[in-house]
């Protein structure tokens, strides 16, 4: 198999792990490669979960901007509201979080970003999902962290059904996206100030599920292998909101509060 790549914000390619050996299709088709990472990815399902999301989501965004990375000491409702799930990357050598990541479907309520921007008409009554606190560690295993986050935000998506992600993306973030064949929702408009995001500058961006594979052959992209052909076990696969999930980190707070 292939060594994994991960992706730079300037849409280079980067770094290398180890190999493993590829298990055959139960259908007889293609091999399929199985990779284990130094990490796990898991959807949030309690309050000390979350508490590890917050806690590496605070370090990354105070790094790059302080004032918003100041005000996200807390767990946020979002978090714990339905049709959103917190994943958290952590070691598998000893559990400290690398890396977080928030995922909102429009099922329940319209997305994040719709609260400064109205979407057009070619992503109205569609199944969408946003993607938003993204915070990785620094470093190399950090730009994995991050590449793989992407990947569970898009096994998410096809087992959730939904039609198209949905971004908004800092400089230099949005040339990661980019490289990604995310196009612009708003061609032309550049930068767009996100109230969720701080107000700061952001490029919506947007990707459709149906046609991502396709796409991606016909651009012999240098991830399609990693997202399409590897399966990782280390990543969790549900289209499903935890037994655990919402609800239940909505109890917790409120005991903790109750002490």
């Amino acid at each position: 198999m292939d060594a994994l790549l991960t992706l730079d914000t300037d849409g280079a390619t980067t770094g290398r792990t180890l190999q493993f050996p590829s298990l055959r299709a139960p259908d007889g088709g293609n091999e399929i490669a199985v990779e284990r990472l130094p990490f796990t990815i898991r959807v949030v399902r309690h309050e000390q979960q979350l508490r590890k999301a917050v806690d590496i989501r605070q370090r990354a965004y105070g790094r790059h901007v302080p004032a918003l990375g100041e005000m996200l000491r807390e767990p946020e409702a979002n978090d714990r509201n339905p049709g959103c799930v917190v994943l958290l990357a952590e070691s598998r050598l000893d559990g400290e979080p690398l890396g977080t990541m928030r995922i909102q479907t429009n099922r329940h309520r319209p997305l994040a970003l719709e609260s400064s921007v109205e979407l057009p008409d070619w992503l109205s009554d569609r199944s969408l999902a946003e993607a938003t606190r993204l915070g990785v560690t620094e470093g190399r295993i950090g730009r994995m962290v991050k590449t793989m986050l992407f990947k569970a935000f898009y096994q998410y998506c096809l087992t959730a059904d939904i039609e198209w992600m949905v971004i908004g993306a800092r400089s230099p973030l949005d040339r990661m996206y980019q490289a990604l064949l995310f196009q612009d929702v708003f061609p032309g408009q550049g930068y767009i100030p996100l109230m969720h995001a701080g107000n700061l500058p952001h490029r919506v961006l947007a990707f459709e599920l149906e046609t991502a594979e396709a796409r991606w052959r016909a651009a012999k992209h240098p991830l399609l292998d990693l997202f399409v052909n590897t399966s990782h076990p280390d990543i969790e696969r549900s289209s499903r909101l935890p037994a655990f999930g919402p609800s239940a980190l909505r109890r917790e707070a409120a005991v903790a509060l109750a002490a």
